[in-house]
């Protein structure tokens, strides 16, 4: 039940991206509010799949909180981008719209109907039944969305540069997102060090998912420093910032590739 309802959030995130092309052409006020409503009606839909997948890992005796395999973190990934970018979107922040859109219908898309995809719930090996999973797993994935959404509204501030308040807006966002997911995203690191300790014995390996998370906030520390001492948007932090969503995609999809801990593949 869960995966149908799932599946069916994809076609709805698709209908308000094609809806927000059509929104984006547009001078009324109207079809953009039409495109907000139909999102936030994906979010509301996704939102419920999600729990119902949490019920049914429940009701096969290996209840877990729906973030244990890629499946479940493609659809939470998609979840965190699309619930931080309405509010800034509802906030005349509408051109990015577009763009979370095409992202979060790709991602469910891939979720649920990509044959290499494996969607089943199964039993958590022994290392992954504990309290911080749901914790560790989800600040990290907010960051992640974060990141993602600091990227997009920097490179839309930089084409905006010079047209008055709507630069100004996607300059405000581009600092907020980027605090938050910072922010978040150290948490993520921290609790998973934790986690670590108490799993494996040691706080910190150098595991490649480990040492890439490490490299995307270093580089999300540098896009900071770039902003403050620039004093705004400025295209060297959005250059890196590029760089660091580059190293985003690398550490969650790319190092399932190579031999460590934390491969969802």
């Amino acid at each position: 039940m869960s995966e149908w309802v799932l599946g069916l959030t994809t076609f709805i995130y698709l209908a308000a991206f094609v809806l927000s092309l059509a929104g984006a052409r547009s001078e009324g006020r109207g079809l953009k509010r039409v495109v907000w409503w139909t999102a936030l009606a994906g979010l509301a839909l996704q939102s419920v799949g999600m729990g119902l997948r949490w019920w049914e890992s429940h009701q096969m005796g290996v209840g877990h909180a729906p973030l244990a395999n890629f499946y479940e973190s493609l659809v939470f990934f998609a979840w965190a981008v699309i619930i931080l970018s309405l509010g800034a979107a509802r906030a005349k922040a509408a051109p990015i719209l577009p763009f979370v859109l095409a992202l979060v219908t790709g991602l469910m898309g891939y979720a649920s109907f990509a044959p290499q995809v494996e969607s089943g719930i199964k039993p958590l090996i022994p290392a992954l039944k504990s309290n911080w999973l749901a914790i560790h797993v989800m600040t990290c994935f907010l960051g992640y969305a974060a990141f993602v959404l600091a990227t997009v509204v920097g490179a839309l501030g930089l084409r905006a540069h010079g047209q008055g308040r709507d630069a100004a807006v996607l300059d405000d966002l581009f600092s907020r997102y980027l605090s938050f997911g910072f922010i978040i995203f150290t948490i993520g690191i921290m609790t998973g060090s934790v986690w670590a300790f108490q799993a494996w014995g040691r706080y910190w390996g150098w595991d490649p998912k480990e040492t890439w998370a490490l490299i995307t906030w270093l580089i999300y520390a540098a896009v900071i420093h770039e902003r403050r001492r620039s004093g705004g948007l400025a295209r060297r932090a959005v250059i890196l910032a590029l760089l660091g969503l580059a190293s985003v995609l690398f550490t969650y999809i790319g190092v399932n590739y190579l031999p460590g801990l934390h491969s969802y593949l």
